[in-house]
């Protein structure tokens, strides 16, 4: 019996879709297994635990094919079909892949043409202007890889949120199962939910750290032990994750946790004001010149301790929020329960993995009141964008949930409509014009330079027909950096012409950032907290999305999502009518 994350199967079924692609299978074969990742990606349950319940078929995207497979990974840590394929196809093709722009076209041309097989060999054959000389491939494209390569070598090495924090609360649920633990929380970056972060920290409270710490060096999860002490163990996970474990006395698990938690900035900010009032502040007690030493069990009492409410983690970045502490402003920040609305999501229409009926009877078990249904449109074809024939025919399947739904729950028809190169829109404005909600997104041509991708994306912001861009600089982390946009003029666009901005829950694109999102805030642009759900389970991403809005300092007012259905429909009409 082998035990793996959801990431780690994720990127074995994102290996065998690469493969695939580069040896020019079937395009629904490749997204199968391109589905089947993302759901595994997005899984909130751990996957071994849906397996020995003997439910994988459960899982949006995972038919009785891929359920074996995962079966045989599970019974036996390998794969014959992947090992069987990786013959046909080296499998170092799909380090390529990690070149920004190099798709697996390009890496089957590099193979088949130039027995290029690793990155190394793709370099030197760059280098040398070998690659020029391939069908397709100028000096330009050539430059543009060699700056590809390179730019991996400055990557960042942080993980991302959405693989690290399903590790890290798994890990403290099992430290709040341990006989003697008082109290358990996630700390670090983690705990601020950074976009990316550079470890896992915990911090828990007990009488008998010894037990504990043997106990978590012995953990399924941990693969190599760095160093281990009573009070701090430091360990690697499996996946290359590093984590490390702080043990306090139950008295001091509020310094503890406050000093664990950082930001670094920040905490510099609180020791200054606790040494100001004549004490000093440490990760165990509050210190005075007498020698007094006072012990705080929660975190509560620490910032009571220097005279300030509890600042929440999400904000601790000394961006203000001392001074808004101090002054009694610290923002009411949105939490996921004040989501109404779900207002980019995907069906069979496009590629997503559940009927319109489904993606609402799940919308409406989540309490919301508004589902707005957006799949893509014509010309991003690999997602099985829809044509305008479609729209109509579709049309017809929503106003039937919606008689099913009655007042329960208030469907929307739109779509998410691709920028074009130039800045037009995938549907004509007449077609654009009969739908509910537009989203504008842009999915490729990513690379277009600064001012031509700016004026792309304000050419869509200024269209009368859209509502909202989503997630506005496409990036994916961290494989895709975003386009490079002037944000600044996209935020001046906006701001003129009312249109909101997209926060992207995916973890995998957090999109708009919380500094970007703060600035559109500052601006007065109103935002949308989305999933960009392609299936029911992908509601649950919002958690991700809701902890970067309020890194974003956002509060409810500022977010379409919060809003009442009736003030959100105004909206939305209002637009409509401008538009007419």
């Amino acid at each position: 019996m082998h035990t793996y994350t959801n990431a780690e199967l994720a990127g074995i079924f994102q290996t065998i879709a690469d493969l695939l692609e580069i040896k020019g299978e079937n395009i629904y074969k490749i997204l199968a297994y391109r589905r089947a990742a993302e759901s595994l990606n997005n899984l909130a349950e751990n996957v071994n635990d849906v397996a020995q319940r003997g439910e994988l078929q459960a899982i949006p995207g995972v038919g009785k094919a891929i359920a074996d497979k995962i079966s045989e990974l599970i019974d036996t840590g390998r794969l014959q079909f992947l090992d069987n394929l990786s013959e046909e196809v080296p499998l170092s093709l799909v380090e390529l892949l990690r070149v920004p722009d190099l798709g697996p076209k390009k890496a089957a041309l590099f193979w088949k043409k130039a027995g290029i097989t690793s990155l190394p060999e793709l370099e030197e054959a760059a280098r040398r202007g070998k690659l020029r000389e391939l069908p397709g491939v100028g000096e330009k494209s050539e430059a543009r890889i060699l700056a590809g390569i390179e730019a991996l070598a400055h990557r960042t090495t942080r993980i991302p949120l959405g693989r690290a924090y399903p590790l890290g609360k798994q890990l403290v649920e099992w430290l709040r199962s341990q006989p003697g633990i008082a109290s358990a929380e996630l700390a670090g970056s983690l705990r601020r939910m950074r976009e990316t972060i550079g470890d896992i920290d915990l911090v828990a409270a007990t009488e008998n750290p010894q037990r504990i710490m043997a106990a978590f060096i012995e953990h399924p999860l941990v693969e190599k032990v760095y160093a281990q002490g009573v009070t701090k163990t430091s360990v690697e996970l499996r996946g290359g994750i590093p984590a490390q474990l702080w043990l306090h006395p139950p008295a001091e698990f509020g310094t503890a946790l406050q000093y664990a938690t950082g930001s670094k900035e920040h905490s510099v900010r609180l020791r200054e004001i606790a040494q100001d009032q004549g004490f000093s502040l440490s990760d165990r007690s509050l210190l005075f010149p007498d020698g007094k030493e006072v012990f705080l069990g929660t975190e509560a009492e620490v910032y009571a301790a220097v005279g300030l409410p509890w600042i929440p983690p999400e904000i601790r970045e000394d961006r203000g929020e001392i001074q808004a502490a101090k002054k009694g402003q610290l923002p009411d920040l949105v939490e996921p329960g004040d989501i109404l609305a779900e207002l980019h999501t995907h069906s069979t229409w496009s590629d997503g993995q559940a009927s319109i009926r489904e993606m609402a009877v799940a919308a409406r078990e989540r309490g919301y009141k508004v589902l707005a249904i957006t799949d893509h449109s014509a010309s991003l074809g690999i997602a099985g964008g829809m044509t305008a024939e479609d729209l109509r025919r579709r049309k017809v399947e929503i106003d039937q949930v919606q008689a099913e739904m009655g007042d329960t729950l208030q469907l929307l028809q739109g779509a998410e409509v691709e920028i074009l190169a130039d800045g037009r829109l995938d549907y004509p404005d007449d077609v654009l014009a009969g739908l509910d909600i537009v989203i504008a997104s842009l999915h490729t041509g990513l690379r277009q330079g600064r001012e031509a991708a700016t004026r792309r994306v304000v050419s869509a912001i200024q269209n009368p027909h859209v509502d909202i861009l989503g997630h506005p600089t496409g990036r994916l982390i961290p494989e895709r950096e975003g386009a490079d946009l002037d944000m600044e003029a996209v935020f001046s666009a906006a701001r003129q012409s009312g249109t909101a901005l997209e926060l992207n829950a995916n973890p995998a694109r957090l999109d708009l950032s919380d500094v970007y999102a703060r600035r559109a805030k500052e601006l007065g642009i109103p935002l949308s907290v989305n999933t960009d759900a392609h299936a029911p389970d992908q509601y649950s991403l919002l958690f991700y999305g809701v902890a970067t809005a309020r890194r974003a300092w956002l509060e409810p007012q500022d977010i379409l999502n919060c809003w009442e259905p009736g003030q959100l429909r105004a909206w939305l009409r209002a637009r409509g009518e401008k538009r007419a």
